[in-house]
Order: structure tokens, then C-alpha cells, then sequence
């Protein structure tokens, strides 16, 4: 009994350790690697090691792939790499944790446009006054920099792409399409980087750093969220990631002495309560489903 109580606090403790994880490697990166190589070399020595290290682990090469499939991953993949770098870009200007609540914006808007009860309303009004709270929409209303709000955003658009794009791999073995999705990725981030950085990505330093933060932010988290994906809904899954953006703000204060305001941590918290509650919803739809269909038959 004692043992089957401990159990189910499993999926919990991975992802808690997947996000932890998330926000330990970024801010290492934010940190060491900004100052060495800038945003954009971040961004390449990350994704290009994450690629490298799930490539090896998966050897997706041996399986064949058609061509629709083969261009899914390569919009996956590319979506991928934008998310990345658009994020990365935002850390320059704006705080951690405000970057990841704007970026939840983008998984938010297609888990509600995908939704037509009532009630969603209420969760689409909860993010967009979170959003408001955060956003620069007027002089003294916020006083983030437009420019990283601008990436965060962009950050947020490309991720509901690779949602999109994402579901239509969801057919392919998960190893291999992140696996090839992040060596697509690393195609349009890694140029990028070198065109910014030059050399200096060689520096071992740089690659020392760069596989270290690669295993923090990738490698590991992934590992976590498998084994908590095995016991959890998608949904319930859902429900306990939303405690990124409070992680990643907490982590950031301790390490990177980012402080935020008052109505920055509300406006966290309600971008955070709107995507529990769009998941909590989804599950209970979910669950609603197989009883409407069996009495309709």
C-alpha cells in the first residue's frame, strides 16, 4: 500500500523535474553562454547538440519514411527551431519567466480554438487579461521591452505551429520524429548562429557549455516527461506543465536575480490558471464523449 500511495506522486515528481530541468539549462545558458555567443549562438549550440545526442540515441535512419511524412517532420522541425530561437531572442531584453507565460499563449490558443463549450470563454478572458497585465500596450502600462515582448510572441505562434504540425506526425514512432524534427531544426537555427557568432562556437567553452545545457534542457526533461506521459492523461499532462512559467520565474530570481512585480506574478498566475483550466475541460470532455456515444447507440 505505502508503495502504490508513493507511486502515483511519480508523474508529478518527473514532470516537476522535466521543468525544473527546463529552467535550470535555460538560465545556465541565459548566463554563461549570452555574454560568450550571444542569443542566436545559443540557440545554435543548444538545438545542434539536442540534435545530435536524440539522433544517436534513436538512429532514426533506419527506418524509411514517405515523403508526406518526411515533409510533416520538416515543418515540425522547423517550427521547432523558430520556437527556440524567437525565445532565446526574448531573453536578451525581457525576464524568464514573463518570456515563458507569453510563450504559453501559443499552445493555449489551440487547445481553446479547438474547443467549443461556453465555458472556454472564460479561459480565453483569463489569458488575454494575463497577457494584458504583461504586454506593453501603453506608456506606462508595462514596462517591458517591445522588441522581447515581439519575440516571446513570436515564440508563442511558432509553438502552436509545431502543435499543429506536430499532431500530424503523431502517427510516426515519437523517438524518431523528435529526433529528426530536432535535426531539422538545428538546419535552420544552427546557420543562424554561426552567421552571428562565427568561431566563436568552437570555443571549448562554448561546446562544453553548449552539451551541458543541451543535456539539461533537452535531453533529460524529455526522458522525464515519457515516463510521466505513461501514467497521465494528455490532459491531466497538461494540467501539471502549467506550472512552467511559476518555475521558470522562481528559478530566475535565485539564479539570474530577475524580481518581479506584483501584477507580473498575477498575470503569470491567470496565464497559468487559463491553461489548467482549458485542460482540465478537455479532460472532462473527453471523458463525457464515450458515454454520449454508447447512448447513442
Amino acid at each position: 500500500m505505502p508503495l502504490r500511495r508513493y507511486s502515483s506522486l511519480i508523474p508529478l515528481l518527473a514532470i516537476l523535474g522535466s521543468v525544473t530541468c527546463l529552467g535550470l539549462g535555460t538560465s545556465w545558458a541565459k548566463h554563461s553562454l549570452f555574454p560568450l555567443v550571444g542569443a542566436q549562438g545559443t540557440t545554435a549550440v543548444r538545438v545542434g547538440f539536442s540534435a545530435l545526442l536524440l539522433l544517436l540515441f534513436w538512429r532514426p535512419w533506419r527506418w524509411q519514411l514517405s515523403r508526406a511524412d518526411l515533409r510533416t517532420v520538416a515543418l515540425y522541425g522547423a517550427a521547432l527551431g523558430l520556437t527556440n530561437l524567437c525565445f532565446y531572442m526574448a531573453l536578451r531584453t525581457i525576464p524568464f519567466g514573463i518570456a515563458v507565460a507569453i510563450e504559453f499563449s501559443g499552445p493555449l490558443a489551440v487547445a481553446l480554438l479547438a474547443s467549443r463549450r461556453p465555458l472556454d470563454f472564460v479561459w480565453v478572458a483569463l489569458a488575454v487579461a494575463g497577457l494584458a497585465l504583461l504586454l506593453p500596450l501603453g506608456h506606462d502600462v508595462s514596462n517591458l521591452d517591445p522588441t522581447g515582448v515581439l519575440f516571446a510572441l513570436g515564440a508563442a505562434v511558432c509553438w502552436a505551429s509545431y502543435i499543429v504540425f506536430g499532431k500530424r506526425a503523431s502517427h510516426l514512432h515519437a523517438g524518431h520524429s523528435v529526433s529528426l524534427g530536432l535535426a531539422m531544426a538545428a538546419l535552420v537555427v544552427v546557420p543562424v548562429g554561426v552567421m552571428h557568432s562565427g568561431a566563436a562556437l568552437l570555443s571549448p567553452v562554448v561546446l562544453g557549455v553548449g552539451l551541458g545545457v543541451a543535456l539539461i534542457s533537452s535531453a533529460i526533461p524529455i526522458s522525464l516527461e515519457m515516463v510521466a506521459l505513461k501514467r497521465l492523461t494528455p490532459q491531466a499532462f497538461g494540467i501539471m506543465s502549467s506550472m512552467e512559467p511559476a518555475v521558470a520565474a522562481m528559478l530566475a530570481y535565485i539564479l539570474l536575480d530577475e524580481r518581479l512585480g506584483a501584477g507580473q506574478w498575477l498575470a503569470i498566475a491567470m496565464i497559468m490558471a487559463a491553461s489548467m483550466g482549458s485542460s482540465y475541460m478537455a479532460q472532462r470532455q473527453r471523458r463525457a464523449a464515450p458515454a454520449g456515444a454508447q447512448a447513442r447507440i
